[in-house]
C-alpha cells in the first residue's frame, strides 16, 4: 500500500480508538455512580473497538495505533525511520481529533484540559508494565498465530484496565488525547509526559523479552 494510504489507516484507527476510549467514559459515567460499573463499560467498548480496528486495518497500515508500537517496529528493522516519524504523527493528530469528536458526540466543548491526577510511582509503573504486556503480546503472537493478534489486542488491554493502577493507557497518542478531555478517561496534562516515557520504556523491555524468547524471528511484520 501507498504511504498516504497507511498513514490515513493509522490517523483514522486512532482517532476511532480515542473517541471510543473517551465516550465511553463519558457515556459510562453519566449513567451510574459507580466508578467500578463505569471503569466496566469503558473496559469493554475499548477492547471491543481495538479488536475490530486490527482486524479492519491490519492488512493496510500493520494497525499499530500507537507510536509505542511504531517505534519497536523501527527498531526491529521493519519501518524506515521516515514512515515510522509520520505514522507517529499521523497517530498522534487522529486521536486529538477523536478526543473532539467524543466532545462534540456528547454536546461539550471540543477541547478541554484533563483534570485527572494520575502521578507518583506506582502510576508510572503501571505504565511501564501496561505497555510491556501490550507490546510483548503482539510480537509473541503474531509469530505464533497471527490471525489472534487482534484479539489478543483487545483481551491485552481490557485486563490491563484493572490490573494496572492507570488503568492502562499504554499509547503515547491516547495518552495525549486524554489530556484533553475533562472527563472520566481524562489525566492531567503534567502527568502525560511520564506515562509517555514509562510507555516507551515498556515497549523497549518488550521488544528484548521478544528477541530473548524467539530471536530466530525478528524481522516480521506485526500481523
Amino acid at each position: 500500500m501507498n504511504l498516504a494510504r497507511r498513514l490515513a489507516a493509522e490517523a483514522l484507527g486512532a482517532l476511532l480508538l480515542a473517541a471510543t476510549v473517551i465516550g465511553s467514559g463519558i457515556l459510562a459515567d453519566s449513567l451510574t455512580p459507580d466508578d467500578a460499573v463505569a471503569l466496566l463499560g469503558n473496559t469493554l467498548a475499548t477492547a471491543a473497538m481495538l479488536v475490530v480496528l486490527v482486524l479492519m486495518f491490519a492488512g493496510v497500515s500493520g494497525a499499530h495505533f500507537n507510536p509505542a508500537v511504531s517505534l519497536v517496529m523501527l527498531l526491529a528493522r521493519e519501518m524506515s525511520v521516515r514512515d515510522a516519524a509520520l505514522y507517529t504523527l499521523s497517530q498522534c493528530v487522529g486521536a486529538v481529533c477523536g478526543a473532539m469528536l467524543a466532545h462534540a458526540m456528547f454536546e461539550l466543548p471540543l477541547l478541554q484540559t484533563g483534570d485527572i491526577e494520575r502521578s507518583g510511582v506506582a502510576m508510572a509503573l503501571s505504565e511501564c508494565a501496561a505497555t510491556f504486556a501490550l507490546v510483548l503480546a503482539i510480537l509473541m503472537v503474531r509469530r505464533a498465530r497471527p490471525e489472534a493478534v487482534a484479539w489478543t489486542v483487545g483481551l491485552v488491554i481490557a485486563a490491563g484496565y484493572w490490573w494496572t493502577a492507570s488503568t492502562s493507557f499504554a499509547n503515547p497518542a491516547v495518552t495525549l488525547a486524554r489530556t484533553l478531555t475533562a472527563t472520566f478517561a481524562g489525566v492531567r496534562p503534567a502527568d502525560a509526559p511520564l506515562f509517555a516515557a514509562m510507555q516507551i520504556v515498556g515497549a523497549l523491555l518488550a521488544l528484548g523479552a521478544a528477541r530473548l524468547f524467539a530471536p530466530e524471528k525478528g524481522h516480521e511484520r506485526i500481523v
